[in-house]
């Protein structure tokens, strides 16, 4: 097994579980700025929830005896077309991401590391649930146009959600 291989490639997917943080935080300011608290509050909801993500990679890392290298987190964009624009993103985002960490997958299971191969399928099951959530809401909001009263009950909707850490077997 390649530790310094597994190290790059844990490290890389941190780093992009920090970025995913730092994106859902540009988004709900940006929904802040249209008026849209509770689509805010969805993303400032999903921003703690991929940061609890990066923290199990980073506790993953030092748990393996690997070095934590705390990468450059590119700036995300700050602007949108409307609420079904962003979560067309979100949907897109959480896409790349569930390809990251299949990718992941495929390298640890090359590598033969079968620590990590058991502690990814926690990942690989949660984007399942990410992929699915976001496209819940842009169905929602293409059903109805993402505009008018039916936009400002979706925000109501939206104002709900809380973000509790699950439960894990560490």
């Amino acid at each position: 097994m390649d530790r310094k291989k597994i190290e790059k490639e844990l490290n890389n997917q941190l780093n992009k579980e920090f970025y995913s943080s730092y994106l859902y935080m540009a988004m709900s300011a940006y929904c802040e700025s249209i008026s849209l608290p509770g689509f805010a509050h969805w993303m400032k909801s999903q921003a703690q929830e991929e940061l609890f993500h990066a923290m199990k990679f980073y506790d993953y890392i030092i748990e393996r005896g690997l070095k934590v290298d705390l990468l450059k987190i590119d700036q995300p964009e700050k602007e949108w077309e409307s609420p079904v624009n962003i979560f067309e993103e979100v949907l897109k985002h959480e896409q790349c991401i569930t390809e990251s960490i299949n990718n992941l997958v495929s390298v640890v299971e090359e590598e033969k590391d079968y620590a990590t191969r058991i502690f990814l399928d926690w990942f690989v099951s949660e984007q399942v649930e990410e992929e699915a959530s976001a496209d819940a809401v842009l169905q929602k909001l293409k059903l109805t146009g993402g505009q008018g009263s039916a936009l400002f009950m979706i925000d109501k909707e939206l104002s709900t959600r809380v973000f509790t850490p699950p439960v894990t077997n560490e």
